[in-house]
């Protein structure tokens, strides 16, 4: 499948058009950004990695019934993916408090939560991608109705079931990730994007050291080393 002119390119990634209507290619990139893209950099072969992670996340997501876009990975840094219209909504899960839910409600960083804890973020650059509530998102018109809120709410915590379990057993914590999803043709929803340490928080599980892209956030280096030990970690069972 070839990749034809540039549809989109985001952050972390630049999706082309092909010659079938309903699939594009996704092509990672090695850009690293954080604070809403004022903070850059560039990261040789994290794009590679974050394509591998991405691939047998959702390889893993797909065995246990959680329908996505992917179709096939096509070399290194592109996967063949289903076109989707993305919900603007990022949802995030949480299963302990650190960042940007620390600063806000002022519980402390590392603390367990009680229970699985899912938000709702615009997903709106210019906006700062803000929190939203379920009547932001009714009012906004980014799903169709509340029932459409409740589906992203349990799929973001099944989701969490089946990848906390798998990272358990490779030694890291699953700390909070965020997903997002799309509408295909047919009108599923989709998980789609990626799920890699760019936007997950992994933390290893004996030393609390942190495994993805709060090592570029808050300068603490060796991002491409802890991507591919966390990409090490994912093989080393299967």
């Amino acid at each position: 499948m070839q990749k034809l002119e540039l549809l989109y390119e985001g952050k972390g990634k630049k999706l082309y058009k092909t010659e079938d209507e309903n699939l594009l290619v996704a092509e990672f990139k090695d850009d690293l950004t954080a604070f809403n893209a004022e903070k850059r950099g560039n990261e040789e072969g994290k794009g590679a990695l974050n394509c591998k992670i991405s691939t047998q996340l959702f390889a893993l997501l797909e065995e246990h019934d959680i329908k996505t876009h992917l179709v096939k990975t096509l070399d290194d840094t592109t996967q063949l993916v289903k076109k989707v219209k993305i919900i603007p909504i990022e949802v995030v899960v949480r299963n302990i408090a650190t960042g940007s839910l620390s600063k806000r409600l002022g519980i402390a960083d590392g603390t367990v939560l009680p229970f699985t804890l899912v938000e709702f973020y615009y997903k709106d650059d210019s906006l700062g991608d803000p929190i939203l509530n379920d009547e932001h998102c009714l009012m906004l018109d980014l799903v169709k109705s509340e029932s459409d809120l409740e589906e992203l709410k349990r799929l973001g915590r099944q989701i969490n079931v089946i990848m906390k379990k798998f990272f358990e057993e490779r030694r890291l914590k699953l700390v909070d990730f965020k997903v997002e999803f799309g509408v295909d043709k047919e009108g599923n929803i989709l998980l789609s994007d990626e799920i890699s340490p760019d936007s997950c928080r992994f933390w290893d599980m004996d030393t609390n050291e942190k495994m993805d892209k709060d090592r570029f956030r808050q300068g603490l280096g060796n991002v491409k080393v802890a991507y591919e030990e966390v990409l090490k970690r994912i093989l080393e069972k299967q």
